[in-house]
């Protein structure tokens, strides 16, 4: 949150008219949702930080899911209606991205529905020559979409969202598009818990992935291996773990980190992986995420949803290495970066109904912790 704000200088950085907000911290009035993220924006904070009712944030993004689903219902056959020029579309898109990379959920969940209906007009009516833009454009907004529907528990729509993708990316006719989608496509074996399906369909977007010259496709390839890494971790594969995370390594300290279609990739993104294998390999490897965060931190120029993963794995290796403070602690910054994408995150309630019923000497913290992300 930025510090000692004026009410004038709020009002100026959320374009809101002064008297508006003095009424509102008067109670004088109440706040619609747009005003609501303006000022939160402002603040650099969550919007359900400043609710009274901790559920707000999490019910709009809840409420915005059957639209998400009817807007791909009939991605074959989209109603008519108005489709706006490509420069505006690829604008929404970007700005869809960049959303999806800082954790704000609830920006996507409301205008995502609106804008994928209109990409699928767009894709249908374009002419041969602008086909492949148009899915490009509209696979990218589906990545977006797909970020919401996965970390909110709606597996069935993420797989339905990436079936679409699949769908479009052969007529983008780019590879490092169709590494992405390959890249994406691995929470559907995340969520069913199928690790050596999901290495192979890896090991299979490796072999099709254009040669690492450019950095585009070097990041694409660093990426994949990144991804195979923990996929590979997840089923206790360890050697197979640390080969891909040698290769991704290689392949980020090529590079500068940065988000290469779609995906943020770079030494730093590799580091936080580094983590993220660690704990999923668990036991002894374990103790690794501990030395890197002693000697590392995620850059703030990090995208907000990987520095607060960095953040949520750190906190369950130092929990299962007996350091429950440290563990709160983590937990509380991955909080601070992001707080929908930790609110979310299954292992953040696992981790805050463990710490409650460790340290009943701190309960009012740590309850306060646990009901945010319904731990309890």
């Amino acid at each position: 949150m930025r510090p000692k704000l004026t009410q004038q200088q709020l009002a100026e950085a959320a374009c809101v008219a002064l008297g508006t907000i003095r009424k509102i911290e008067r109670g004088e009035r109440g706040v619609s949702d747009s005003t609501l993220d303006a000022i939160a924006d402002a603040l650099g904070v969550d919007p359900a930080r400043l609710r009274t009712d901790r559920d707000v944030a999490q019910t709009r993004v809840h409420d915005a899911l059957p639209a998400l689903s009817a807007a791909i219902a009939a991605y074959d056959l989209p109603e008519d209606g108005p489709v706006r020029v490509r420069h505006e579309l690829r604008e929404a898109v970007q700005e869809a991205t960049q959303w999806r990379l800082a954790a704000q959920y609830t920006q996507i969940a409301r205008e995502l529905p609106g804008l994928l209906t209109e990409l699928l007009r767009a894709y249908h009516v374009a002419v041969p020559d602008e086909r492949a833009k148009a899915a490009g454009l509209l696979v990218r907004a589906c990545r977006s979409a797909d970020a919401v529907a996965y970390k909110f528990g709606a597996r069935d729509l993420s797989a339905r969202l990436i079936d679409v993708m699949r769908w479009a990316t052969p007529e983008a006719e780019d590879p490092l598009l169709s590494a992405s989608v390959a890249y994406v496509r691995t929470e559907t074996f995340f969520a069913a818990r199928a690790y050596l399906s999901g290495l192979r369909a890896l090991h299979q977007a490796l072999n099709a992935a254009p040669a690492p010259v450019t950095a585009p496709e070097i990041a694409a390839r660093g990426s994949l291996h990144m991804r195979a890494a923990v996929i590979a971790s997840r089923a206790r594969d360890a050697s197979t773990a640390v080969s891909h995370l040698s290769e991704a390594r290689e392949f980020g300290d090529r590079v500068t980190e940065g988000v290469y279609c779609g995906i943020a990739f770079g030494p730093e993104s590799v580091r936080t992986h580094e983590v993220s294998v660690a704990v999923s390999l668990g036991d002894e490897h374990v103790g690794r995420a501990l030395e890197i965060a002693d000697e590392w931190k995620p850059p703030k120029d990090l995208p907000a949803e990987r520095r607060s993963g960095f953040y949520i794995e750190l906190a369950r290796a130092q929990l299962w290495s007996g350091l429950p403070d440290d563990a709160f602690e983590s937990l509380k910054v991955a909080r601070h970066i992001a707080p929908q994408h930790t609110r979310e995150h299954p292992w953040v309630r696992q981790d805050a109904a463990t710490l409650r019923r460790l340290k009943r000497a701190d309960s009012e913290s740590l309850t306060n912790f646990a009901e945010w992300c319904a731990a309890i």
